[in-house]
């Protein structure tokens, strides 16, 4: 019962660092859009305005951000009986698909605009802007991996690396709008053009690595190995074979099979196994251990003359 109330307070922790870097990044994003677009309409820079639609699928992505935080939290129940923690693996999966649609729309416009070879020269407000834009981005993403990394949030960490993003798609813009200043234009369309291919492969990245979550991918070996030590070195546990692990959210499920004294009480093995179980709760982000009881024939004490 304590372990259960950790976990729900560690939970708790999540959702209330999560809603507090991303009402932050809400309020950034809001500000960034409206300039830049307006900004790059009237400054004539194709590459402001692609980074403004950029900033605004964040603003996007934000809602989505706090919904799925919220809806995680939520306690199991008959029909979610492990919980709603994959509510976040979905979440993820659904920035994935946002950055994927948005950089794709950015490839089309950049493409035609270089096409055309119509590119006039961009107002120098356009470099400012952007220039500004670049430090709110790059400041906002340390912030908000630093929270996500605290709490350990895999939503949280791809929403802050969704901004470091946007300072590189920023950079970019910079530099094409500084390119289109010096006596080159099609440097802006091309910086649009780079900015869209990034956010395609940012948008394709987390949509994997949710995707591979959702059907059910194991933990890193190093960490299948650290709760294949815990389990050892319980006091009763001879063995340990069949562990397997799933992702749920940012926890873990662990089945295993222990191996213990196959002459003791079925009182006494199921106390060590309870032992086993609450040890890696304790010392591992895991969200619950099933254990199956084999004997083991170390275990034994040899037969008497």
């Amino acid at each position: 019962m304590l372990i259960i109330e950790e976990n729900e307070a560690a939970t708790d922790r999540r959702y209330l660092a999560g809603r507090q870097s991303t009402l932050v990044s809400i309020a950034v994003n809001v500000v960034l859009t409206m300039l830049q677009i307006v900004t790059g309409i009237f400054a004539g820079s194709q590459a402001l305005v692609a980074d403004g639609v950029h900033s605004l699928s964040d603003l996007v992505a934000d809602f989505v951000v706090l919904f799925a935080a919220r809806q995680s939290r939520n306690p199991a129940d008959a029909d979610h009986q492990y919980g709603h923690q994959r509510f976040e693996t979905a979440a993820s999966l659904a920035l994935g698909g946002a950055l994927l649609a948005v950089g794709i729309g950015m490839l089309v416009s950049a493409f035609y605009k270089l096409q055309s070879l119509n590119v006039q020269a961009v107002h120098l407000s356009a470099l400012w802007v952007a220039l500004a834009t670049l430090a709110s981005k790059e400041i906002l993403f340390r912030y908000m991996l630093r929270i996500a990394e605290r709490v350990r949030s895999s939503m949280l960490v791809a929403n802050a690396w969704h901004a470091r993003s946007d300072a590189v798609s920023s950079l970019v813009v910079a530099l094409g709008i500084a390119g289109n200043l010096l006596g080159v234009p099609l440097l802006d369309p091309i910086a649009a053009l780079i900015v869209g291919l990034m956010i395609v492969r940012t948008g394709w990245l987390f949509s994997w690595r949710a995707l591979n979550d959702l059907m059910d991918k194991a933990v890193s070996e190093e960490e299948s190995l650290a709760i294949r030590r815990t389990l050892l070195e319980t006091p009763g546990v001879f063995g340990v074979h069949d562990l397997r692990t799933r992702k749920m959210g940012d926890l873990t499920i662990v089945d295993v099979h222990l191996e213990l004294d196959g002459n003791q009480t079925v009182t006494q093995g199921h106390a060590i196994a309870t032992s086993a179980r609450r040890r890696v709760m304790e010392q591992h982000h895991v969200l619950d251990v099933m254990t199956h009881v084999d004997p083991a024939e170390q275990g034994l004490p040899e037969a008497q003359p």
